[in-house]
């Protein structure tokens, strides 16, 4: 072999190839030992965010934003090290972060939403609530949208915007909420009577809350007659069964007391 080309394919090779092993070998060192570190990361983030009992969804959000985070880290060092200008690439990176932004700025809204959901806890799964014109028990919350699910069995996916732009009406929060009920009464019918009677069946009722003790009161007057508000007190989760426990009581009352039914009196004169 002639010495100039056994001369040249040496030069060659420490020009070029010496130096790309080198960096190829240095990338993955970069690699294996940034693997390590994002393995411990992610392992101390996981412990923390279980010391402070961090509700699971967000923790494993955080977890993939880290993991991805820091992989992208890693591959722009990596990069370097492979002597491929970074600048461009982060440059590259940034402007697809505005254009899936831009893009997608409904979605990110949802998801920014969801955060503060997790965050600030104005209701928990289980919970009944009316968020965004509906009505139900949650059975989710997600990042982008929770599910709920209506007295009449049907699930509803509201995202999570909507409910941050929006009242929230949380009925389990508080230990007990008051069932709003009306009883007609007839003219012929003695409203101090039926008011006492009505206030001892209403105590009588499962899952009535003896303090606040059930109010009954003069609500108003019409063509019929008076017009009782009847309003036990329950927890949210015997809402239902109270609430049609009380209609019963009111005409079990009116039936044991022999209340004259309601009838609209008019007076005709003939001028």
């Amino acid at each position: 072999m002639p010495t100039d080309f056994v001369g040249q394919l040496n030069a060659l090779f420490n020009a070029y190839v010496l130096p790309f092993g080198w960096r190829l070998l240095g990338a993955l060192a970069v690699w294996i030992v940034g693997g390590w570190i994002v393995k411990g990361l992610r392992a101390l983030l996981g412990r923390t965010l279980a010391a402070r009992h961090v509700d699971k969804t967000l923790a494993n959000y955080l977890d993939a934003s880290t993991n991805v985070l820091l992989k992208v880290l890693i591959l722009i060092a990596i990069l370097s090290v492979m002597g491929i200008e970074t600048t461009s690439f982060a440059a590259l990176l940034a402007a697809a972060g505005i254009a899936i932004g831009a893009a997608w700025s409904g979605l990110l809204a949802n998801f920014a939403a969801g955060l503060f959901l997790m965050v600030l806890r104005p209701f928990k799964v289980g919970d009944m609530i009316t968020v965004g014109g509906v009505t139900g028990d949650v059975k989710e919350i997600g990042l982008f949208v929770t599910a709920v699910d209506t007295p009449d069995n049907v699930r509803i996916y509201v995202g999570n915007n909507k409910i941050f732009s929006d009242s929230i009406s949380n009925y389990t929060a508080n230990p007990y909420r008051r069932v709003d009920l009306k009883a007609q009464l007839a003219h012929s019918v003695d409203p101090q009577d039926a008011i006492k009677k009505l206030r001892e069946r209403l105590k009588a009722i499962p899952n009535v809350i003896a303090d606040p003790e059930p109010s009954v009161e003069i609500l108003e007057f019409n063509p019929m007659g008076t017009v009782l508000a009847v309003r036990p007190f329950c927890h949210n989760n015997n809402y239902w069964q109270v609430y049609f426990d009380t209609n019963k009581a009111i005409t079990d009352v009116g039936a044991a007391g022999g209340f004259a039914v309601p009838e609209t009196r008019m007076a005709v004169r003939n001028v």
